[in-house]
């Protein structure tokens, strides 16, 4: 029979005990090394995924775990080494598809490393954000991974000083810890810089939420994109947003039925994006015959290979950010600050990690309609 049969008996004398399906009580890890024949440091070693066990051993300490219904206390032994091996992230928007891909490339990191995360969705609210970031402390992350919505108050005495923080997306200007972050400013110019060369001289632009740097400095990179063409910056083609569909369908509207409305959008960015290509069908404008579209974020491809702005009608131009590149290289510099602080090293302000987005030119943007 299987070796677990003769082994319970042998060394348990509980095989009753063992194979119901309901234990009648919780067994330790000396009973899992008991049920094996190993020491409790074998199935120790087992329980922590190190590979320093034989994969024949391995396999026996596994399978008593499973029949013994056991499972590893990681909060007991949280308390004797002084980690958790989870780290807390905190983003703006779980319906967000930029946000979800910088999750993937977090998790995967995290999870290579022998790490799992924690998510909190602070909704563009400053208050929740702050609640969820005082629930991780009290949960001991060992670390803390942060697109805030409150730039004005990071580093004001919100963290401990053994809990290393790394932000993402957005970073307030001037800030001189870890971060991983967009070159917003110089996408946006680029997109502008794409219109322009088209021909097109009547530019809007719909902006996010002008307290986060994401915005401001789309914004910025939009403005000097006009100013080095030559071209002024009109106060009526200059809309403000808030991140969201309502944002973008609403300022459409409104640039539209201008008595002289732009021949040419740039969108801060994806939900206000759809939501200002509502507006468009919706006053029967087409596009790009009448006006062209770009539009910020597009999530990764899906298993089929399909991605955002391909499946729209006209295909959209979007200027493509890294997320998964942003989140995997924010949990890089989060976990590389963990170790150091585990061998007894100093690690030094890593600084803003600048990433650079991509313009992907489809069929949404062509030359102004002739007078």
């Amino acid at each position: 029979k299987h070796f677990l049969a003769r082994a319970t008996r042998r060394r348990l004398g509980y095989y009753d005990c063992v194979t119901s399906s309901e234990p009648k009580r919780l067994y330790t890890i000396r009973d899992v090394a008991r049920l094996a024949g190993v020491s409790v440091a074998t199935v120790s070693a087992v329980a922590n995924e190190k590979k320093l066990v034989r994969p024949a051993t391995a396999a026996r300490v596994q399978e008593a775990m499973r029949a013994l219904n056991y499972h590893p206390d990681h909060v007991a032994r949280s308390l004797k080494v002084r980690r958790t091996t989870t780290l807390g992230v905190v983003i703006p928007d779980f319906s967000s598809g930029f946000f979800v891909d910088v999750l993937r490339g977090a998790e995967d990191v995290a999870r290579t490393a022998g790490y799992s995360l924690l998510l909190c969705n602070s909704n563009d609210d400053v208050a929740q954000e702050q609640r969820h970031i005082r629930v991780l402390l009290s949960r001991r992350v060992d670390g803390i991974l942060l697109a805030s919505t409150d730039l004005y108050s990071i580093g004001k005495n919100q963290f401990r000083p053994d809990t290393p923080v790394v932000l993402f997306d957005r970073v307030p200007h001037g800030y001189r810890g870890a971060a991983v972050a967009i070159d917003n400013m110089e996408a946006a110019y680029k997109a502008t810089q794409c219109l322009v060369q088209l021909g097109h001289s009547k530019l809007a632009f719909i902006a996010g939420r002008m307290d986060l740097s994401t915005a401001r400095d789309r914004a910025e990179g939009f403005r000097k994109a006009l100013e080095d063409s030559h071209l002024p910056l009109e106060g009526e083609y200059f809309k403000r947003g808030d991140f969201s569909p309502e944002g973008g369908y609403r300022n459409g509207l409104e640039l539209m039925r201008l008595d002289h409305p732009p021949t040419a959008i740039l969108c801060s960015n994806g939900p206000m994006t759809l939501g200002l290509l509502r507006a468009t069908q919706e006053i029967g404008i087409r596009c790009p015959d009448e006006l062209s579209v770009i539009g910020f974020d597009e999530p990764a491809p899906d298993t089929y290979g399909f991605s955002f702005g391909s499946l729209l009608k006209p295909e959209l131009t979007v200027v493509a950010q890294p997320g998964y590149q942003m989140g995997s290289r924010a949990a890089q510099i989060l976990l590389k600050q963990l170790s150091d602080a585990q061998n007894g090293e100093q690690h030094p302000d890593q600084g803003v990690v600048t990433l650079t987005a991509e313009l992907r030119i489809r069929s949404s943007v062509g030359p102004p309609p002739k007078q």
